[in-house]
């Protein structure tokens, strides 16, 4: 009976204390907040202040939120994205190593790069066999700015 009692204390006390700090965190973090479409969400990290702050004096503001062009149309692959982002976003800016002015990574500028084609089809389908073999053609490589005025 002894062991079980330590067992469960050994468990217990870090179980407990992981869970404290993360909910803790949560709060702090205004967690709930990603769950939302708001975009001011993207603005609780100060690192995103001046893609949010570009983002609303592009033209893209009228039309799209950040989630519109960062994660993709599917809702388990939107939240997927949002956690995998959230998850990293918050290690990188806990324990640091995140590059200033932050840059998209290859798996998110392929979202972003399929989301412009999707709002944009119409365009992309005319340009597209101008450009047929070049893999070099992207949207995002041309106008990199559009959706995050500086």
């Amino acid at each position: 009976m002894a062991i079980r009692s330590t067992l469960a204390l050994w468990l217990g006390v870090p179980a407990g204390l992981v869970l404290g700090v993360g909910a803790y965190t949560f709060v702090y973090a205004k967690g709930a907040s990603y769950l939302t479409n708001d975009p001011a969400a993207c603005a609780n990290c100060h690192i995103m202040r001046d893609e949010f702050d570009g983002w609303r004096k592009s033209s893209h503001h009228a039309v799209a939120v950040c989630n519109d062009c960062h994660t993709p149309a599917s809702v388990v692959g939107k939240y997927a994205t949002k956690a995998t982002n959230g998850f990293w976003h918050s290690f990188y800016f806990t324990f640091g190593g995140f590059p200033e002015p932050i840059r998209i990574g290859g798996r998110n500028r392929a979202i972003t790069e399929q989301a412009c084609r999707k709002c944009h089809a119409e365009l992309v389908d005319a340009l597209e066999p101008a450009h047929a073999g070049d893999t070099s053609f992207s949207c995002i490589r041309c106008h990199a700015s559009v959706g995050h005025l500086r």
